[in-house]
């Protein structure tokens, strides 16, 4: 076991359901190996801050917040995260990570556990290079973290957008109406897949496959006029390009219109999803990650990402986890893959097969039981 005495918990970017429960699970976890934890505040804006705050009770008020089994108490019910969450564009430089590394060693940070997405992860590894090990825990709603199965917060969107949908379909029932909704995603559409598929959505439109427009419409018009369907539902993801100087779905809404002449309205979603109360699954996978990143680094281990891979909690390297979400986001450097062996990469490619051939199947069969 390696000679840690206190670790550092974040929480950064955009904040999802089920970040409390992996800051509890952690915090507990580390407090029973005989370790001190201390809640960074703010993402790693908060580390920065800290370094040069002379007062130290203003530190640990807006700052460096130490954490006990009590403070983490029942906090595993909530949505958010009590740690709070920001973006810091300053944390990439060079000097802040010297503020950073400033306040590691001033307030006795041996290691850092960061709860968020990719952005998150590229400062783990940031701080793990200039030695303070770290363990990303991957928090997004969006599910946009290709290395592994489910990030935490998706179950809880999906369920509270459900009830959303499930009211939207009440009112176009009542109207006759054909209800456009963007779904929150970040490029991703995993979360407007399982709700198309889940509500029985006429059409879905998301980044991963090709969306036929002309199909889509054919399809809306038999529903209204072959099987006089009512209330229609029609789901895009935020990830899709604009139309004619429009979001997609605005501009998919007025070629509805035009072409049916069914009365049709465009709704977003937007930052409804993002909050609520956890769902059981994601308070159970942050739980358990937040207990295995502990394990991690105790086990002198650092730089990984938890993840789900297989329906059980492992870890990847985040620079291969980084490498293999831009592989799959097509969105790979120059020379990026020159690090791994040509094993690594084969696996990597296997791996984003495996998750559009996913993507894939579940949109056919979407569209097979649609009306």
């Amino acid at each position: 076991m390696a000679n840690f005495k206190k670790i550092g918990i974040l929480s950064s970017g955009g904040d999802a359901p089920g970040m409390n429960a992996a800051i509890r699970a952690a915090t507990r976890r580390a407090l029973s190996q005989g370790l001190e934890v201390v809640g960074i505040l703010g993402g790693y804006a908060g580390l920065l801050n800290a370094a040069d705050e002379a007062d130290l009770d203003v530190v640990r008020q807006k700052y460096l917040r130490p954490l006990n089994s009590s403070s983490v108490s029942n906090i595993v019910t909530r949505g958010g995260t009590i740690l709070y969450s920001s973006r810091c564009p300053e944390f990439a430089t060079p000097a802040g990570m010297d503020k950073a590394l400033r306040a590691c060693e001033r307030f006795n940070i041996d290691a850092v556990i960061a709860i968020g997405g990719d952005g998150t992860f590229r400062g783990a590894t940031d701080l793990t290079n200039h030695g303070i090990p770290a363990i990303g825990i991957p928090a997004t709603i969006d599910n946009d973290i290709s290395a592994t199965e489910q990030t935490i917060g998706f179950d809880t969107a999906l369920n509270t957008a459900l009830g959303l949908f499930d009211a939207l379909r009440d009112t176009a029932e009542s109207h006759a109406r054909c209800i456009v909704t963007e779904v929150m995603g970040n490029k991703c559409g995993f979360l407007s897949l399982y709700l198309g598929l889940g509500t029985g959505a006429i059409s879905i439109a998301i980044p991963e496959v090709e969306f036929d427009r002309e199909y889509a419409i054919k399809k809306i018009r038999e529903a209204r006029e072959v099987y006089g369907k009512r209330g229609i539902l029609a789901i895009c993801s935020e990830g899709m390009p604009k139309m004619n100087g429009k979001n997609f779905g605005d501009d998919f809404k007025d070629e509805i219109i035009a072409r049916t002449g069914i009365d049709t309205r465009f709704t977003n979603l937007g930052h409804t999803i993002r909050g609520g109360n956890p769902t059981l699954r994601d308070r159970l996978t942050a739980s358990q990650m937040g207990v295995e990143a502990v394990n991690r680094i105790l086990d002198n281990q650092s730089n990984l990402v938890m993840c789900v891979h297989e329906n059980r909690i492992t870890s990847f390297d985040i620079n291969y986890a980084l490498t293999l979400d831009h592989m799959y986001k097509n969105t790979l450097k120059d020379g990026e893959l020159e690090k791994f062996t040509a094993q690594e990469i084969a696996r990597m490619k296997a791996h984003c097969e495996a998750r559009q051939a996913k993507v894939e199947r579940l949109y056919r069969m979407a569209y097979d039981i649609s009306m």
